[in-house]
């Protein structure tokens, strides 16, 4: 080999191994940006939990936010939220507050029906009860205990409470709910019945639940939460948890009248 391939060779070898050298450190940088950006994500994610966390156990409630249909408290214990000469068509909504699927109900479809109640065009009956009866503790006592308190908050605190037992809803398995927690969020959100208190922490209303929750199971067939009948027909549940395909069934009862 000459002198001049020699040396050819040689730079070729060279730019060669300056091409991998470069492959490699780019490589290193991608990899360093992508653990970067998992460590980041890692970070905010388990941020979020202990927040979300620490606000389940130490937050506060927060009152309701616009406007309502008026509510009043029927002789059963269930909350009905109609205006004024509004009775058909009637949305019936069987919920248990521990319940997570009733809590992806309320967050996907809880405004459509508030505000179908302030349109005039639904009377809104709500039966909490408690479903989970058969269960084991805490599951169990989580949901008998939020119930009975939320029987304990006057009719027109009944959203407000509503929300924040679905807000601080403990996870399955977990427990959560106590009666600390009840009283709070009650005071936050305005209750000041003398009663208020006493009525939560001995369970006072756990008979009325007990009652709701036979009329759930047995007169009506209720077999898990949350369950959503129009004028008197079981909906599907895809339906109901669908905004539009709620909205669509209401206004096709009210033509029918």
């Amino acid at each position: 080999m000459s002198k001049a391939a020699r040396e050819r060779s040689a730079r070729e070898r060279l730019a060669a191994e300056r091409k991998r050298q470069e492959s490699r450190s780019k490589q290193r940088r991608l990899l360093a940006i992508v653990l970067g950006s998992v460590v980041a994500v890692a970070v905010i994610v388990v941020g979020t939990v202990l927040i979300v966390d620490q606000q389940r156990k130490n937050g506060r409630a927060e009152a309701h936010k616009g406007a309502l249909a008026p509510l009043s408290r029927q002789a059963d214990g269930s909350i009905v939220m109609a205006k004024a000469g509004v009775t058909k068509p009637e949305l019936e909504i069987f919920e248990d507050f521990q319940c997570p699927i009733c809590k992806q109900f309320e967050e996907s479809t809880g405004k459509t029906v508030q505000q179908l109640a302030l349109e005039g065009k639904v009377k809104v009956v709500y039966r909490p009860f408690h479903l989970f009866g058969q269960q084991k503790d805490p599951i169990k006592i989580n949901s008998l205990r939020s119930a009975a308190a939320a029987l304990c908050v006057p009719a027109d605190k009944w959203v407000s409470y509503q929300e924040t037992l679905y807000r601080f809803q403990p996870a399955e398995g977990d427990e959560g709910f106590a009666p600390d927690d009840l009283v709070k969020w009650g005071k936050d959100i305005g209750v000041t019945d003398a009663n208020f208190e006493k009525c939560v922490r001995d369970e006072q209303k756990k008979p009325q639940v007990d009652a709701m929750t036979r009329y759930a199971l047995q007169t009506r067939g209720v077999d898990g939460t949350p369950t959503v009948f129009l004028n008197g027909q079981k909906m599907d549940t895809n339906q109901a948890m669908n905004p539009g395909a709620l909205r669509a069934a209401i206004d096709s009862a009210r033509a029918v009248g």
